[in-house]
């Protein structure tokens, strides 16, 4: 291989093993909206995470690492006008007041969030032109670039959801029916969206991927010569990637559904471990072992994950079948990407000591490390 070609594949695969991390220090950030009716009118619901209110607000006054609602209390005023800042629905290009509601606290999957409403009203004008609705979304995008914000619009013959990012804080609210198409796409995106920003769950796949373009032998992963075919190497892949994506599919429907309930919290810290466990099956001599059975089993367990940010997106009761089946079908494009990207890399490099050294090894210290974090994060014994 030329040497030019073997620095290109090895700064690009760097960037495709390494890039996620930088955004591993905590998990995604995100904003939960809601936006219903009731018998006077709409209401405008956002949840938002203690943490990130902190990074905005300056809330653990005493530093002691935790914000309590005692402090929070305290701030409700300047709380509400910065929520309000932030907040902004028109109807037909009139902004509608928003009168906020004594803040809550909800607990989600990565702990305690702030739940403020608001009841909505808009002028007769704006009543009258109400099929157009747009909603500007500002908050926590100059403390956290990776911020997302996610809408649920649950009104009378109108279900939908949409992500405001800093690139696209305001949107047309989509108020009408939506055909099957509109629908399909909207939720590919956002299962595409939720894997890309997964750190976690890239993490768990990248290991299970790290061995592909090597030959089993005997002794350590660091004496494994480079695969000789790339068909074997190909179908290790696929078998990996179809391993976990028949698990994840089966554990995401069940949860939708309903069927099977399990608590957040405990799906959240099994699906850190299962990163630490896939890191350490490259260190630990357990990579003889056949991975397409560890992505299967921790996969169930991932698919509960992936049904937590479903649910918390919400689905039209309408067309439940096509979001469930778009937003399944986004995570596998997603996943593909992924591996389109690391394995032609991989493959380059499988004949190199770097390749064995600095990705697998070097690699998988690195993502067992960030399991570990994790882990720890979620059941409570530290912070990020």
């Amino acid at each position: 291989m030329p040497r030019a070609g073997l620095w290109l594949a090895t700064w690009g695969l760097l960037l495709a093993l390494f890039g996620p991390a930088l955004s591993w220090a905590h998990s995604s950030s995100n904003g939960y909206l809601t936006l219903t009716s009731t018998e006077s009118g709409m209401v405008l619901r956002a949840d938002l995470s203690l943490r990130d209110v902190d990074l905005a607000l300056d809330l653990d006054r005493d530093r002691d690492g935790q914000v309590l609602w005692a402090e929070v209390q305290g701030r409700t005023q300047e709380i509400h006008v910065w929520l309000q800042q932030g907040l902004r629905l028109s109807s037909a290009g009139q902004a509608c007041a928003l009168q906020p509601q004594p803040l809550m606290a909800s607990e989600h999957a990565d702990g305690i969030y702030l739940s403020a409403q608001f009841d909505v009203r808009c002028s007769q004008e704006a009543r009258d032109g109400a099929s157009e609705m747009a909603l500007r979304y500002g908050l926590i995008f100059d403390q956290d670039a990776l911020h997302r914000g996610l809408l649920r619009i649950d009104l009378p013959g109108a279900q939908a959801s949409l992500i405001f990012s800093p690139e696209r804080p305001e949107a047309q609210l989509p108020l009408g029916p939506s055909s099957a198409w509109q629908v399909l796409a909207r939720y590919v995106g956002e299962g595409v969206w939720h894997i890309w920003i997964g750190a976690d769950h890239i993490a768990f796949l990248i290991s299970l991927l790290l061995l592909a373009p090597l030959q089993a032998a005997r002794g350590r992963v660091t004496r494994w010569p480079g695969a000789s075919r790339m068909g074997p190497a190909a179908m290790n892949v696929l078998g990996v990637v179809t391993a976990f994506t028949v698990a994840h599919s089966i554990t995401l429907c069940l949860a939708v559904l309903k069927v099977v309930e399990l608590p957040t919290v405990w799906v959240e810290v099994a699906i850190a471990f299962s990163v630490v466990v896939a890191a350490l099956n490259n260190l630990l001599g357990w990579a003889h072992f056949r991975r397409w059975p560890l992505a299967f089993v921790f996969g169930l367990i991932h698919g509960f994950g992936f049904a937590n940010v479903l649910i918390d997106l919400g689905l039209p009761a309408s067309d439940l079948a096509l979001a469930l089946g778009g937003f399944n079908l986004g995570v596998e494009l997603g996943q593909m990407a992924i591996v389109a990207v690391f394995f032609p890399l991989a493959w380059l490099l499988r004949h190199t000591g770097f390749y064995r050294w600095a990705v697998v090894v070097g690699g998988s210290v690195a993502i067992a490390l960030a399991g570990l974090v994790w882990t720890l994060a979620r059941v409570g014994w530290i912070a990020l």
